[in-house]
C-alpha cells in the first residue's frame, strides 16, 4: 500500500471527533466519509486522498464502540490508521469488518514521520518505507488470528 500521511499530533482521538454522534443515522457510507474527522479536522475531507494513512498517537479510536469510525475513514480514502496504539473495540471493528488496517508503530517512527510524508506500507515484511525520507521503519506484527482475519477479507470471511 501507498500513500501520504495525515498526521495528527495527539493522543486520545476518540470515536466521537472521528465521526461526530449526529451523523450516526447516515446510512450512506460515502455520505458518512464525508464527515470523517470533522470533530478534529474540519478540512480532512478535502485533503483525504484515495490509499491514505493516518498517524496519530497513543489509543486511537477510545471512547463509543461505533463501527461507524472505521466504515467514515475506509470510505474516505484511508487504507490505514498508524498509531501508538488503538483501542480494542476500534481495531477489532477496523479488522472484522474488514475496513482498514489498525497498524502499531513505535515512538521512533511516530516522531519520524510527518505530515504529507509519501509511505508505503508491506504487512508481509512487518514494515514501513517513507519514500519522502528513505527510512525504513519496524511496525508491530499482527497477532496470528488478527492476520488471518485480515488475509480473509474479514471476519464474517474468515473460516478456521
Amino acid at each position: 500500500m501507498k500513500g501520504s500521511v495525515i498526521k495528527y499530533e495527539r493522543d486520545n482521538i476518540d470515536t466521537d471527533v472521528i465521526l461526530p454522534g449526529p451523523y450516526l443515522k447516515i446510512h450512506d457510507y460515502a455520505e458518512l466519509a464525508t464527515h470523517a474527522m470533522e470533530g478534529l479536522d474540519k478540512d480532512f475531507h478535502k485533503r483525504v486522498k484515495p490509499g491514505d494513512f493516518i498517524v496519530a498517537g497513543k489509543n486511537f479510536g477510545c471512547g463509543s464502540s461505533r463501527e461507524h469510525a472505521p466504515i467514515a475513514l475506509s470510505y474516505s480514502g484511508i487504507k490505514a490508521v498508524l498509531a501508538l496504539s488503538f483501542a480494542r473495540i476500534f481495531y477489532r471493528n477496523a479488522v472484522d469488518g474488514a475496513f482498514l488496517l489498525p497498524i502499531e508503530i513505535d515512538e521512533s517512527a511516530y516522531k519520524d514521520i510527518s505530515d504529507s510524508d509519501s509511505l508505503e506500507v508491506d504487512i508481509s515484511k512487518n514494515e514501513i518505507q517513507n519514500l519522502t525520507k528513505n527510512k525504513v521503519y519496524k511496525i508491530k506484527p499482527f497477532p496470528e488470528l488478527i492476520g488471518k482475519i485480515i488475509e480473509a477479507g474479514g471476519l464474517f470471511n474468515y473460516k478456521p
